[in-house]
């Protein structure tokens, strides 16, 4: 009998939802995987992989002096279009006349968390510079952070100074905290 009581519930969820709505959660959920294993890829010590335009094409590793780009400027694009992409699709869900109000609550809700997160990743990025670091990515995802610096070698005062400065500008604690050393 409980069982038939929570399947009509759930019967009655979806109807108030819609399918659209179902395909718009989707996708937000899509896009959110898309980021984090966009950035997994990045993360590794091998090489990156190619940065791709908007058309699918790979865009040349090499500049216009034949120098290869830097991975910390091809992963900070790689992490600006995915938000892009997921910003894009949360204002689809904001501003279509068919959605629910709680899935435009939700969905500005995770716009506003998002820019939350480039603010704190900037403001990571920038402190962590100042310590002496050439370069820096930070890449914050809700309650954990991955931090990618340039150096041949991590001492313990620095892992100390960059988990103080995650931990003061985000909130993260130690324990949600991912510090990948890329060497120069």
């Amino acid at each position: 009998m409980k069982f038939e009581k929570q399947l009509n519930y759930l019967k009655d969820v979806a109807a108030k939802i819609g399918k659209r709505n179902f395909i718009i959660i989707g996708s937000v959920l899509l896009i959110g995987v898309t980021v984090c294993l966009n950035f997994m890829l990045f993360t590794s010590d091998n090489e990156a992989p190619p940065v791709l335009d908007l058309s699918g094409t790979p865009i040349s590793a090499e500049n216009n002096d034949g120098s290869k780009d830097d991975y910390f400027a091809m992963t900070e694009i790689s992490r600006q279009r995915a938000r892009d992409e997921a910003i894009d699709v949360l204002q689809t869900v904001v501003d279509s006349e068919d959605a629910l109000a709680e899935a435009k609550d939700a969905a500005l809700a995770e716009i506003s968390a998002i820019a939350l997160e480039i603010e704190s990743e900037a403001n990571i990025e920038m402190l962590v510079k100042s310590k002496g670091f050439k370069d820096c990515v930070a890449v914050i995802s809700g309650d954990s952070a991955s931090i990618v610096v340039r150096s041949d070698g991590l001492l313990p005062t620095d892992i100390a100074q960059i988990t103080e400065i995650v931990y003061q500008q985000a909130g993260i604690s130690p324990t949600n905290l991912n510090i990948i050393q890329k060497s120069e």
